[in-house]
């Protein structure tokens, strides 16, 4: 049974007050939850990483809502301003405030929820936190603290989302690296734009720091004739470097693209330059990052256009 009623936020936090939400990095926290919560009645939000200092300006009838970890440089700020604030929350989804749930976890883990976490529930309930959990169980088992079950929300998704994609194979690590800022420019520059690429954990450290990048883990290819024709792709790349390993390249990335039903851009030197027919199944450029940047958010635009290359590569394939 419900302790509190749930709410939405609407009903417990000030109107028209800054909320500065403070998590380790975007997560589905605060996407579902919290930050649902706080919009809304004329609400500034200001979401900080951990990685990002607290704003210098003051704290004064603000709100201040931790996402499930408490950063020390956050900690010093509100201890420094906690009585010009409008309200501290102390946010959480999972048990992450009693180490005697945590048995099976790594001890990786279990440090980093102590540290972030359960060594702060004394210094929370000093500062006059609000508590607010995500689970009836959650509201039960902190009943003394009074919590608040704040309601999900769903996320409809990035509207109209282009995913794009690059399927190089550790081979092309030089082209992986030649993406990146070709990649940036354009996810910076167009919100819907998802990219996804095959590597490890060298590409995964790579593209880490771009925010709408799935890094899948290389298979075999009886796995990738399966995840290929998966649908959902609209752009292919397939970028070509003048070095000597790749003159010898053939053009299997025109079948693989036009396979998962997508438009491709395809590099001007090598096979698929020479294959392709411009404008018509495929676009062909110089490795000019500019020039990629340009054509990707071209193609990310124009539906009909991406359409039509894509089907006059399937239709060249089946004749």
């Amino acid at each position: 049974m419900d302790l509190v009623r749930p709410f939405t936020g609407l009903d417990v936090l000030p109107p028209g007050a800054d909320v500065y939400l403070v998590e380790e990095r975007a997560n589905p926290s605060t996407d579902y939850f919290v930050e649902p919560a706080c919009a809304g009645q004329g609400r500034r939000l200001h979401r900080f990483r951990f990685d990002e200092a607290p704003p210098e300006a003051s704290l004064a009838n603000a709100v201040v809502v931790f996402v499930r970890y408490i950063p020390q440089q956050w900690r010093r700020k509100v201890e420094a301003e906690r009585r010009q604030m409008a309200q501290l929350v102390f946010f959480m989804d999972d048990d992450v405030l009693d180490p005697r749930t945590w048995g099976d976890m790594p001890w990786r883990y279990r440090y980093k929820l102590y540290r972030q976490a359960a060594r702060h529930e004394g210094w929370l309930q000093r500062q006059d936190a609000q508590l607010w959990v995500s689970t009836a169980w959650l509201q039960q088992k902190y009943a003394a603290w009074s919590p608040l079950r704040v309601e999900p929300r769903p996320l409809s998704g990035t509207e109209g989302a282009c995913r794009v994609f690059y399927h190089g194979s550790a081979s092309h690590g030089a082209e992986i690296r030649w993406l990146h800022p070709v990649i940036e420019q354009v996810q910076h520059e167009d919100p819907r734009i998802v990219f996804e690429i095959i590597g490890g954990q060298d590409v995964h450290r790579l593209y880490r720091n771009l925010p709408r990048v799935t890094v899948v883990h290389p298979m075999r290819w009886p796995a990738y004739e399966a995840f290929v024709d998966q649908p959902g792709r609209h752009i292919g790349l397939a970028p070509l470097l003048e070095l000597p390993f790749n003159r010898a390249r053939s053009c299997t990335k025109f079948f693989d693209i036009t396979r998962a039903g997508a438009a491709g851009i395809y590099a001007a030197a090598g096979a698929c330059g020479s294959f392709v027919r411009p404008g018509i199944d495929g676009l062909v450029l110089p490795m000019r990052p500019p020039a990629w940047a340009e054509a990707i958010l071209q193609l990310a635009r124009d539906e009909p256009a991406r359409r039509a290359l894509a089907i006059a590569a399937r239709e060249r394939l089946r004749a």
